[in-house]
């Protein structure tokens, strides 16, 4: 059975950095396009970064790029999002998914699995 557990999430002052992990079993990473989505307090899920297999290619939310990278260790079946400059409205519960990505996926999640998310709080 397909699980993702998140962790590295917590408290940051603006400015800061994070590196969140997702530690996937259950697939394979060549197997699913991986991603990272957010959701704030009172605010709908929005997709943050997410890599294709199939083009072998990442994408990024215009609120995240040149701050956030995504990147993958196949070996270990794991995913990151390492965290730069962070702002106050990164704040939210991030969640690692596996299913499709894209430019559009990222506005619209189309995913078959989810994590139980991490939150990330950016505040002095």
């Amino acid at each position: 059975q397909a699980q993702l557990v998140e962790s590295g999430g917590g408290l940051v002052q603006p400015g800061g950095s994070l590196r969140l992990s997702c530690a996937v079993s259950g697939f394979t990473l060549d197997y699913y396009a991986t991603g990272w989505y957010r959701q704030a307090p009172g605010m709908e899920r929005e997709g943050v970064a997410c890599f294709t297999n199939r083009e072998n290619t990442t994408y990024y939310a215009d609120s995240v790029k040149g701050r956030f990278t995504l990147s993958r260790d196949t070996a270990k079946n794991t995913v990151y999002l390492q965290m730069n400059s962070l702002k106050p409205e990164d704040t939210a519960v991030y969640y690692c998914a596996a299913g499709l990505c894209g430019p559009y996926y990222l506005n619209h999640p189309v995913n078959d699995y989810w994590g139980q998310g991490t939150q990330v709080t950016v505040s002095s």
